[in-house]
Protein backbone atom coordinates (compact mmCIF):
# COMPACT_ATOMS: atom_id res chain seq x y z
CA UNK A 1 0.00 0.00 0.00
CA UNK A 2 1.24 3.49 -0.82
CA UNK A 3 1.31 6.53 1.41
CA UNK A 4 -1.76 8.73 1.76
CA UNK A 5 -1.79 11.12 -1.19
CA UNK A 6 -1.27 14.82 -0.33
CA UNK A 7 -4.25 17.11 -0.98
CA UNK A 8 -4.20 18.94 -4.30
CA UNK A 9 -3.99 22.73 -4.10
CA UNK A 10 -6.23 25.04 -6.12
CA UNK A 11 -3.39 25.90 -8.49
CA UNK A 12 -2.49 22.24 -8.97
CA UNK A 13 -6.10 21.58 -9.97
CA UNK A 14 -5.84 24.33 -12.57
CA UNK A 15 -2.62 22.81 -13.91
CA UNK A 16 -4.35 19.45 -14.24
CA UNK A 17 -7.23 21.11 -16.09
CA UNK A 18 -5.10 23.05 -18.57
CA UNK A 19 -2.79 20.10 -19.28
CA UNK A 20 -5.81 17.80 -19.71
CA UNK A 21 -7.37 20.18 -22.26
CA UNK A 22 -4.02 20.45 -24.04
CA UNK A 23 -3.76 16.67 -24.17
CA UNK A 24 -7.34 16.48 -25.43
CA UNK A 25 -6.59 18.55 -28.53
CA UNK A 26 -3.27 16.80 -29.28
CA UNK A 27 -4.74 13.32 -28.79
CA UNK A 28 -7.80 14.23 -30.86
CA UNK A 29 -5.61 15.45 -33.72
CA UNK A 30 -3.91 12.05 -33.82
CA UNK A 31 -6.92 9.89 -33.01
CA UNK A 32 -9.23 11.50 -35.56
CA UNK A 33 -7.08 9.88 -38.26
CA UNK A 34 -8.43 6.47 -37.23
CA UNK A 35 -12.19 7.11 -37.59
CA UNK A 36 -11.48 9.17 -40.71
CA UNK A 37 -9.41 6.27 -42.05
CA UNK A 38 -12.14 4.77 -44.18
CA UNK A 39 -13.18 8.21 -45.52
CA UNK A 40 -9.57 9.21 -46.25
CA UNK A 41 -8.70 5.96 -47.98
CA UNK A 42 -11.73 6.31 -50.25
CA UNK A 43 -11.38 10.11 -50.82
CA UNK A 44 -7.65 10.13 -51.56
CA UNK A 45 -7.56 6.63 -53.11
CA UNK A 46 -5.12 5.35 -50.49
CA UNK A 47 -4.19 1.71 -49.94
CA UNK A 48 -3.83 0.38 -46.36
CA UNK A 49 -0.04 0.66 -46.65
CA UNK A 50 -0.30 4.31 -47.76
CA UNK A 51 -2.68 5.09 -44.90
CA UNK A 52 -0.22 3.41 -42.52
CA UNK A 53 2.45 5.79 -43.82
CA UNK A 54 0.14 8.79 -43.35
CA UNK A 55 -0.36 7.78 -39.71
CA UNK A 56 3.29 6.91 -39.09
CA UNK A 57 4.47 10.21 -40.65
CA UNK A 58 3.17 12.09 -37.60
CA UNK A 59 4.65 9.60 -35.15
CA UNK A 60 8.10 9.37 -36.75
CA UNK A 61 8.48 13.14 -37.11
CA UNK A 62 7.29 13.55 -33.50
CA UNK A 63 9.91 11.06 -32.38
CA UNK A 64 12.71 12.75 -34.29
CA UNK A 65 11.67 16.16 -32.94
CA UNK A 66 11.66 14.87 -29.38
CA UNK A 67 15.18 13.51 -29.69
CA UNK A 68 16.46 16.77 -31.19
CA UNK A 69 14.90 18.86 -28.40
CA UNK A 70 15.70 16.50 -25.50
CA UNK A 71 19.08 18.07 -24.80
CA UNK A 72 17.47 21.50 -24.39
CA UNK A 73 14.39 20.36 -22.45
CA UNK A 74 15.89 21.05 -19.00
CA UNK A 75 17.45 24.41 -19.88
CA UNK A 76 14.30 26.49 -20.32
CA UNK A 77 11.09 27.37 -18.53
CA UNK A 78 8.73 24.49 -19.31
CA UNK A 79 5.85 26.94 -19.82
CA UNK A 80 7.72 28.68 -22.65
CA UNK A 81 8.51 25.36 -24.29
CA UNK A 82 4.85 24.34 -24.05
CA UNK A 83 3.65 27.58 -25.67
CA UNK A 84 6.22 27.36 -28.49
CA UNK A 85 5.50 23.78 -29.48
CA UNK A 86 1.73 24.10 -29.01
CA UNK A 87 1.69 27.09 -31.37
CA UNK A 88 3.54 25.03 -34.00
CA UNK A 89 1.05 22.23 -33.49
CA UNK A 90 -1.83 24.63 -34.22
CA UNK A 91 -0.20 25.76 -37.46
CA UNK A 92 0.34 22.15 -38.54
CA UNK A 93 -3.27 21.22 -37.79
CA UNK A 94 -4.48 24.13 -39.93
CA UNK A 95 -2.30 22.82 -42.77
CA UNK A 96 -3.95 19.40 -42.42
CA UNK A 97 -7.28 21.19 -42.85
CA UNK A 98 -6.39 22.75 -46.21
CA UNK A 99 -4.33 20.14 -48.14
CA UNK A 100 -6.03 18.10 -50.84
CA UNK A 101 -3.60 15.37 -51.95
CA UNK A 102 -2.08 12.33 -50.28
CA UNK A 103 1.47 13.72 -50.60
CA UNK A 104 0.53 17.08 -49.05
CA UNK A 105 -1.37 15.34 -46.26
CA UNK A 106 1.74 13.33 -45.36
CA UNK A 107 3.81 16.55 -45.40
CA UNK A 108 1.27 18.31 -43.16
CA UNK A 109 1.25 15.36 -40.74
CA UNK A 110 5.05 15.51 -40.57
CA UNK A 111 4.95 19.22 -39.71
CA UNK A 112 2.25 18.69 -37.08
CA UNK A 113 4.21 15.80 -35.56
CA UNK A 114 7.38 17.88 -35.24
CA UNK A 115 5.56 20.16 -32.80
CA UNK A 116 2.73 18.05 -31.42
CA UNK A 117 4.90 15.08 -30.48
CA UNK A 118 6.88 17.07 -27.91
CA UNK A 119 3.86 18.47 -26.05
CA UNK A 120 3.11 15.26 -24.14
CA UNK A 121 6.66 14.99 -22.81
CA UNK A 122 6.63 18.63 -21.67
CA UNK A 123 3.33 18.02 -19.89
CA UNK A 124 4.72 14.93 -18.16
CA UNK A 125 7.79 16.87 -17.03
CA UNK A 126 5.52 19.58 -15.57
CA UNK A 127 3.53 16.88 -13.75
CA UNK A 128 6.71 15.34 -12.34
CA UNK A 129 7.86 18.80 -11.17
CA UNK A 130 4.60 19.88 -9.52
CA UNK A 131 3.11 16.67 -8.13
CA UNK A 132 4.38 14.09 -5.63
CA UNK A 133 4.54 10.44 -6.72
CA UNK A 134 1.64 9.72 -4.34
CA UNK A 135 -0.53 12.16 -6.35
CA UNK A 136 0.43 11.11 -9.86
CA UNK A 137 -2.01 8.24 -10.25
CA UNK A 138 -4.92 10.67 -9.82
CA UNK A 139 -3.21 13.27 -11.99
CA UNK A 140 -2.58 10.75 -14.78
CA UNK A 141 -6.17 9.58 -14.45
CA UNK A 142 -7.46 13.09 -15.19
CA UNK A 143 -4.87 13.85 -17.88
CA UNK A 144 -5.62 10.63 -19.71
CA UNK A 145 -9.30 11.56 -19.68
CA UNK A 146 -8.38 13.51 -22.80
CA UNK A 147 -8.22 10.10 -24.45
CA UNK A 148 -11.79 9.30 -23.44
CA UNK A 149 -13.10 12.82 -24.00
CA UNK A 150 -11.75 12.76 -27.54
CA UNK A 151 -13.89 9.69 -28.18
CA UNK A 152 -17.00 10.96 -26.38
CA UNK A 153 -17.00 14.44 -27.89
CA UNK A 154 -14.17 14.85 -30.35
CA UNK A 155 -14.37 11.82 -32.60
CA UNK A 156 -18.18 11.75 -33.02
CA UNK A 157 -18.23 15.51 -33.70
CA UNK A 158 -15.25 15.13 -36.04
CA UNK A 159 -16.98 12.33 -37.92
CA UNK A 160 -20.18 14.38 -38.14
CA UNK A 161 -18.28 17.41 -39.50
CA UNK A 162 -16.42 15.22 -41.99
CA UNK A 163 -19.66 13.61 -43.19
CA UNK A 164 -21.63 16.89 -43.23
CA UNK A 165 -18.97 18.98 -44.98
CA UNK A 166 -15.52 17.56 -45.71
CA UNK A 167 -12.74 15.57 -44.03
CA UNK A 168 -10.80 18.87 -43.73
CA UNK A 169 -13.33 20.32 -41.28
CA UNK A 170 -12.36 18.30 -38.14
CA UNK A 171 -8.76 19.56 -38.36
CA UNK A 172 -9.86 23.20 -38.63
CA UNK A 173 -12.18 22.68 -35.67
CA UNK A 174 -9.32 21.23 -33.57
CA UNK A 175 -7.08 24.18 -34.49
CA UNK A 176 -9.76 26.65 -33.37
CA UNK A 177 -10.08 24.93 -29.98
CA UNK A 178 -6.30 24.78 -29.57
CA UNK A 179 -6.00 28.54 -30.19
CA UNK A 180 -8.23 29.20 -27.16
CA UNK A 181 -6.20 26.74 -25.06
CA UNK A 182 -2.84 28.33 -25.89
CA UNK A 183 -4.26 31.72 -24.86
CA UNK A 184 -5.21 30.26 -21.46
CA UNK A 185 -1.73 28.79 -21.05
CA UNK A 186 -0.09 32.15 -21.77
CA UNK A 187 -2.37 34.03 -19.36
CA UNK A 188 -2.87 31.59 -16.48
CA UNK A 189 -0.01 29.08 -16.26
CA UNK A 190 2.87 30.20 -14.05
CA UNK A 191 6.51 29.65 -15.09
CA UNK A 192 7.78 26.13 -14.33
CA UNK A 193 11.42 26.67 -13.47
CA UNK A 194 12.14 24.46 -10.44
CA UNK A 195 14.48 22.28 -12.52
CA UNK A 196 16.59 25.34 -13.39
CA UNK A 197 17.72 25.57 -9.74
CA UNK A 198 19.71 22.36 -10.29
CA UNK A 199 23.07 23.30 -11.76
CA UNK A 200 23.55 21.97 -15.29
CA UNK A 201 27.10 22.17 -16.68
CA UNK A 202 26.55 19.77 -19.56
CA UNK A 203 26.10 20.81 -23.16
CA UNK A 204 22.69 19.91 -24.65
CA UNK A 205 24.27 17.15 -26.75
CA UNK A 206 26.10 15.59 -23.78
CA UNK A 207 22.95 15.89 -21.67
CA UNK A 208 21.06 13.99 -24.37
CA UNK A 209 23.64 11.21 -24.67
CA UNK A 210 24.02 10.83 -20.90
CA UNK A 211 20.24 10.44 -20.66
CA UNK A 212 20.21 7.85 -23.45
CA UNK A 213 23.09 5.87 -21.94
CA UNK A 214 21.71 5.76 -18.39
CA UNK A 215 20.99 2.07 -17.70
CA UNK A 216 17.96 2.69 -15.50
CA UNK A 217 16.49 5.18 -17.94
CA UNK A 218 16.83 2.71 -20.82
CA UNK A 219 14.57 0.22 -19.01
CA UNK A 220 11.88 2.90 -18.75
CA UNK A 221 12.35 3.90 -22.40
CA UNK A 222 11.97 0.33 -23.63
CA UNK A 223 8.89 -0.36 -21.52
CA UNK A 224 7.13 2.76 -22.82
CA UNK A 225 8.06 2.07 -26.44
CA UNK A 226 6.60 -1.44 -26.25
CA UNK A 227 3.38 -0.13 -24.73
CA UNK A 228 2.83 2.19 -27.70
CA UNK A 229 3.25 -0.49 -30.34
CA UNK A 230 -0.08 -2.21 -29.71
CA UNK A 231 -2.16 0.95 -30.10
CA UNK A 232 -0.31 2.10 -33.19
CA UNK A 233 -0.65 -1.30 -34.86
CA UNK A 234 -4.38 -1.76 -34.35
CA UNK A 235 -5.96 1.69 -33.91
CA UNK A 236 -5.32 3.21 -37.38
CA UNK A 237 -7.31 0.42 -39.01
CA UNK A 238 -10.02 0.24 -36.35
CA UNK A 239 -12.73 2.08 -38.29
CA UNK A 240 -11.97 0.26 -41.56
CA UNK A 241 -12.15 -3.08 -39.69
CA UNK A 242 -15.44 -2.14 -38.02
CA UNK A 243 -17.04 -1.02 -41.29
CA UNK A 244 -15.71 -3.62 -43.71
CA UNK A 245 -15.38 -6.68 -41.44
CA UNK A 246 -17.90 -6.23 -38.64
CA UNK A 247 -20.32 -4.42 -41.00
CA UNK A 248 -20.90 -1.42 -38.76
CA UNK A 249 -22.30 1.47 -40.82
CA UNK A 250 -20.74 4.94 -41.09
CA UNK A 251 -23.75 6.23 -39.15
CA UNK A 252 -23.21 3.74 -36.31
CA UNK A 253 -19.44 4.33 -36.05
CA UNK A 254 -19.67 7.57 -34.00
CA UNK A 255 -21.88 5.72 -31.50
CA UNK A 256 -19.26 2.98 -31.09
CA UNK A 257 -16.57 5.56 -30.34
CA UNK A 258 -18.86 7.57 -28.08
CA UNK A 259 -19.83 4.60 -25.89
CA UNK A 260 -16.19 3.52 -25.60
CA UNK A 261 -15.20 7.08 -24.74
CA UNK A 262 -17.87 7.41 -22.04
CA UNK A 263 -16.58 4.21 -20.46
CA UNK A 264 -13.09 5.71 -20.49
CA UNK A 265 -14.28 8.84 -18.69
CA UNK A 266 -15.69 6.56 -15.99
CA UNK A 267 -12.66 4.28 -15.77
CA UNK A 268 -9.93 6.96 -15.83
CA UNK A 269 -10.59 8.57 -12.40
CA UNK A 270 -11.36 5.17 -10.84
CA UNK A 271 -8.15 3.65 -12.15
CA UNK A 272 -6.22 6.74 -11.11
CA UNK A 273 -7.40 6.42 -7.50
CA UNK A 274 -6.87 2.65 -7.55
CA UNK A 275 -3.36 3.17 -8.89
CA UNK A 276 -2.54 5.36 -5.87
CA UNK A 277 -3.99 2.82 -3.41
CA UNK A 278 -2.61 -0.51 -4.67
CA UNK A 279 0.64 -1.67 -6.21
CA UNK A 280 0.89 0.03 -9.61
CA UNK A 281 2.67 -2.88 -11.30
CA UNK A 282 0.09 -5.40 -10.12
CA UNK A 283 -2.75 -3.31 -11.56
CA UNK A 284 -0.80 -2.99 -14.82
CA UNK A 285 -0.18 -6.75 -15.08
CA UNK A 286 -3.85 -7.63 -14.51
CA UNK A 287 -4.87 -5.11 -17.18
CA UNK A 288 -2.38 -6.54 -19.69
CA UNK A 289 -3.76 -10.06 -19.31
CA UNK A 290 -7.32 -8.74 -19.68
CA UNK A 291 -6.32 -6.82 -22.82
CA UNK A 292 -4.72 -9.89 -24.43
CA UNK A 293 -7.95 -11.88 -24.01
CA UNK A 294 -10.08 -9.11 -25.56
CA UNK A 295 -7.67 -8.45 -28.46
CA UNK A 296 -7.41 -12.12 -29.42
CA UNK A 297 -11.20 -12.42 -29.55
CA UNK A 298 -11.99 -9.05 -31.17
CA UNK A 299 -9.53 -9.29 -34.07
CA UNK A 300 -11.10 -12.60 -35.18
CA UNK A 301 -14.70 -11.34 -35.28
CA UNK A 302 -16.67 -11.20 -38.51
CA UNK A 303 -20.18 -9.74 -38.96
CA UNK A 304 -21.16 -8.67 -35.43
CA UNK A 305 -24.22 -6.95 -33.87
CA UNK A 306 -23.72 -3.32 -32.93
CA UNK A 307 -24.28 -3.94 -29.20
CA UNK A 308 -21.55 -6.61 -29.13
CA UNK A 309 -19.07 -4.39 -30.98
CA UNK A 310 -19.74 -1.63 -28.44
CA UNK A 311 -19.28 -4.08 -25.55
CA UNK A 312 -15.92 -5.30 -26.86
CA UNK A 313 -14.75 -1.71 -27.34
CA UNK A 314 -15.72 -0.89 -23.75
CA UNK A 315 -13.79 -3.94 -22.51
CA UNK A 316 -10.78 -2.94 -24.59
CA UNK A 317 -10.86 0.65 -23.33
CA UNK A 318 -11.03 -0.54 -19.72
CA UNK A 319 -7.90 -2.62 -20.27
CA UNK A 320 -6.05 0.21 -22.04
CA UNK A 321 -6.98 2.62 -19.23
CA UNK A 322 -5.87 0.25 -16.49
CA UNK A 323 -2.52 -0.22 -18.27
CA UNK A 324 -1.89 3.38 -19.20
CA UNK A 325 -2.33 5.09 -15.83
CA UNK A 326 -0.10 2.96 -13.55
CA UNK A 327 2.58 2.53 -16.22
CA UNK A 328 2.80 6.29 -16.88
CA UNK A 329 2.88 7.05 -13.14
CA UNK A 330 5.73 4.56 -12.65
CA UNK A 331 7.77 5.79 -15.60
CA UNK A 332 7.57 9.44 -14.43
CA UNK A 333 9.33 8.34 -11.24
CA UNK A 334 12.35 6.96 -13.11
CA UNK A 335 14.38 10.15 -13.88
CA UNK A 336 16.13 12.47 -11.46
CA UNK A 337 14.95 16.08 -11.25
CA UNK A 338 17.86 17.37 -13.34
CA UNK A 339 17.06 14.93 -16.16
CA UNK A 340 13.27 15.00 -16.21
CA UNK A 341 12.81 17.17 -19.29
CA UNK A 342 15.36 15.21 -21.31
CA UNK A 343 14.03 11.87 -20.07
CA UNK A 344 10.41 12.73 -20.91
CA UNK A 345 11.43 14.01 -24.36
CA UNK A 346 13.46 10.90 -25.18
CA UNK A 347 10.75 8.68 -23.70
CA UNK A 348 8.05 10.34 -25.80
CA UNK A 349 10.29 10.24 -28.88
CA UNK A 350 11.03 6.54 -28.65
CA UNK A 351 7.35 5.90 -27.97
CA UNK A 352 6.39 7.82 -31.12
CA UNK A 353 9.12 6.26 -33.26
CA UNK A 354 8.18 2.75 -32.13
CA UNK A 355 4.53 3.54 -32.79
CA UNK A 356 5.29 5.01 -36.21
CA UNK A 357 7.24 1.94 -37.26
CA UNK A 358 4.43 -0.24 -35.89
CA UNK A 359 1.77 1.64 -37.90
CA UNK A 360 3.79 1.38 -41.10
CA UNK A 361 4.52 -2.30 -40.40
CA UNK A 362 0.83 -2.99 -39.72
CA UNK A 363 0.01 -1.42 -43.09
CA UNK A 364 2.16 -4.07 -44.78
CA UNK A 365 0.36 -6.90 -42.95
CA UNK A 366 -3.24 -5.75 -43.41
CA UNK A 367 -4.59 -6.21 -46.94
CA UNK A 368 -7.76 -4.82 -48.53
CA UNK A 369 -8.38 -6.01 -52.09
CA UNK A 370 -10.98 -3.35 -52.94
CA UNK A 371 -12.38 -0.23 -51.25
CA UNK A 372 -15.28 -2.20 -49.79
CA UNK A 373 -13.76 -5.64 -49.23
CA UNK A 374 -12.93 -6.92 -45.70
CA UNK A 375 -9.51 -6.26 -44.18
CA UNK A 376 -7.42 -9.41 -44.22
CA UNK A 377 -4.82 -10.52 -41.62
CA UNK A 378 -6.13 -8.17 -38.91
CA UNK A 379 -6.04 -11.14 -36.49
CA UNK A 380 -2.28 -11.41 -37.16
CA UNK A 381 -1.91 -7.97 -35.59
CA UNK A 382 -3.77 -9.32 -32.54
CA UNK A 383 -1.22 -12.12 -32.09
CA UNK A 384 1.71 -9.72 -32.43
CA UNK A 385 0.20 -7.20 -29.99
CA UNK A 386 -0.47 -9.97 -27.45
CA UNK A 387 3.14 -11.15 -27.55
CA UNK A 388 4.48 -7.61 -27.13
CA UNK A 389 2.07 -7.01 -24.23
CA UNK A 390 3.49 -10.02 -22.37
CA UNK A 391 7.00 -8.66 -22.84
CA UNK A 392 5.91 -5.25 -21.52
CA UNK A 393 4.81 -6.89 -18.25
CA UNK A 394 8.36 -8.09 -17.66
CA UNK A 395 9.89 -4.70 -18.45
CA UNK A 396 7.53 -2.73 -16.23
CA UNK A 397 8.22 -5.22 -13.44
CA UNK A 398 11.87 -4.16 -13.69
CA UNK A 399 10.86 -0.49 -13.56
CA UNK A 400 8.72 -1.13 -10.47
CA UNK A 401 11.51 -3.03 -8.70
CA UNK A 402 13.99 -0.28 -9.52
CA UNK A 403 11.76 2.46 -8.05
CA UNK A 404 10.96 0.48 -4.89
CA UNK A 405 14.66 0.15 -4.08
CA UNK A 406 15.05 3.92 -3.91
CA UNK A 407 14.42 5.98 -0.76
CA UNK A 408 11.00 7.69 -0.74
CA UNK A 409 11.45 11.36 -1.62
CA UNK A 410 8.61 13.86 -1.60
CA UNK A 411 8.32 16.24 -4.52
CA UNK A 412 8.18 19.82 -3.26
CA UNK A 413 4.77 21.26 -4.06
CA UNK A 414 4.90 24.94 -5.07
CA UNK A 415 3.02 27.27 -2.77
CA UNK A 416 0.81 29.91 -4.35
CA UNK A 417 -0.26 33.05 -2.49
CA UNK A 418 -3.47 33.49 -4.45
CA UNK A 419 -5.19 31.28 -6.94
CA UNK A 420 -7.47 32.50 -9.66
CA UNK A 421 -8.26 29.31 -11.56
Amino acid sequence: MEQTAPTLSGYQKFVIFILAITQFTVILDFMVMSPLGDILMKSLKMSPSQFGIAVSAYALSAGASGLLTAGFADKYDRKKLLVFFYTGFIIGTVLCGVVDTYELLVAARIFTGIFGGVIGSISMAIVADLFAIQQRGRVMGFLQMGFGASQVLGIPIGLYLATKWHWHTPFLWIAAMAFIVVALIVIKLKPVTQHLTVKQDKSPLKHLFDTLLNKEYRVGFTATALLSIGGFMMMPFGSAFAINNLHITNGQLPLVFMVAGISTLVFMPLMGKLSDKMDKFRLFAYACLWMIIIVLIYTRLETTPLWLVMMFNVFMMSAITARMIPSTALVTAVPELKDRGAFMSVNSSLQQIAGGIAAAFAGTIVVQKTEHSPLEHYETLGYIVSGITLLSIFLLYRVSRMIKKRPVLEVPVPTVKSVDA
